[in-house]
């Protein structure tokens, strides 16, 4: 008998030719993650994965936070052969009582492997009773129990009673590459979440102004990259010195239309990173009608600069949506500490809203932008995060 761990990946079972490509990318991402000497076999569409007790937590840790795994179940590997499975048994239930102080139970049998001796119901039926025998505070209850022993006669046996889930998914990378545009804010870092978890490695760019936005203003972003890496297993920022472009914009655009200048200049630099590092498209934290960069002719006009696809995931969200999740990965309290980013020093009091596409890019295209643009993309600075640590590169 030895402990396992069985992960359950849902969606990628449906990608038909290509799941072995989804499959090979996910035990790549969950040994990264877990690090170390552990074996993982794929199986019954599934992983099984074996450590040592010290390692437990950390694997639990892992696969929490790993997309492309619905849930997981701690297991009990053994023969199939009755005995083992009744001393299993008996096992995971004084482990389901003490875990839940709660002892209504139900055993749930599935025997695939149609050579062993017992059915399914033969299985769930002597497993109740040995437990009913053992301890006289259980009692079985066949809907709605508290807790459930499953058990699964496969090429092995395997019982267990805990699921945990998992945040489901895409495996990170199995999408390709993008590049995020991070700000310091509640949206960006949840955006890039909400991208990851569709299978993108995620790149991301941070616009700094220095000495008009702060080192704290840095150390926050770099904070949030490190705990997007958590989720991601790895977070490329590059920090982008913006001062002399904003420099120039505020000095030639109109007052009003410094915003929507400053926002289409930053997608031209992230365009030109993205095309360093192989990235295929464009995130941003963008909610329609947010403020006053964020309604549709602002969009159209802010993306002109990129012959990219950008990927709004917030752009149907209201702020309380977007509040939750952002509280729900870890990244809310950092985004709220008090440390503005050059969005909010350099906004204009009666920023345009509704700009005419043709007469905006003109207007654009007046500024000549493009070597102050270039210069900042070449002078950025890399920095790697992995599994929410800073990475010397």
């Amino acid at each position: 008998m030895r402990k396992v761990f069985i992960v359950m990946c849902g969606e990628l079972t449906l990608k038909g030719e290509n799941k072995g490509f989804f499959e090979e990318t996910l035990k790549r991402n969950i040994l990264q993650r877990i690090g170390g000497d552990v074996q993982i076999e794929h199986k019954h569409q599934r992983f099984y994965i074996a450590c040592s007790p010290e390692q437990e937590s950390r694997v639990r840790e892992a696969l929490g936070s790993t997309f492309g795994i619905v849930k997981y179940a701690p297991a009990l590997e053994l023969p199939k052969e009755m005995e083992a499975i009744k001393e299993a048994a008996l096992l995971l239930a004084r482990e389901a009582v003490e875990t839940t102080g709660t002892t209504v139970f139900k055993i749930e049998a599935k025997r695939t492997d149609k050579s062993f001796p017992l059915t399914s119901y033969d299985i769930a039926k002597e497993l109740g009773a040995l437990l009913l025998e053992h301890d006289p505070r259980l009692s079985v209850r066949m809907t709605r129990p508290d807790w459930s022993i499953k058990v699964e006669i496969r090429d092995k046996a395997y019982l267990f009673w805990e699921e945990v889930p998992g945040p489901g998914g895409l495996p990170v990378g199995s999408s390709g590459t993008g590049m995020l545009l991070l700000s310091g804010g509640i949206d960006s870092p949840v955006a890039g979440y909400l991208m990851a978890k569709r299978g993108l490695a995620l790149h991301a760019a941070y616009f700094h102004t220095y000495p008009y936005t702060s080192d704290d203003a840095r150390k926050k972003v770099e904070t949030l990259a490190a705990i997007l890496s958590r989720w991601t297993g790895r977070v490329d920022l590059h920090v982008v010195p913006f001062t002399e472009a904003q420099i120039h914009i505020n000095r030639h655009a109109r007052k009003n239309e410094i915003t929507l200048h400053m926002r289409a200049a930053m997608v031209r630099i992230a365009t030109i990173l993205a095309g360093r590092v192989g990235a295929s498209c464009l995130i941003t934290g963008e909610s329609l009608g947010q403020v006053a960069s964020q309604t549709a002719e602002s969009m159209r006009f802010t993306q002109h600069t990129t012959d990219l696809p950008v990927f709004r995931p917030l752009v149907g969200m209201d702020k309380q949506e977007i509040i939750a999740l952002a509280r729900r990965i870890g990244t809310f309290e950092t985004s709220i500490l008090p440390y503005a980013d050059c969005c909010t020093l350099f906004s204009p009091e009666h920023p345009l809203i509704r700009p005419h596409f043709e007469p905006m890019r003109a207007a654009y295209q007046a500024l000549e932008l493009e070597p102050h643009l270039e210069e900042a993309a070449e002078r950025s600075e890399h920095l790697v995060f992995t599994q929410g640590e800073p990475e010397k590169t």
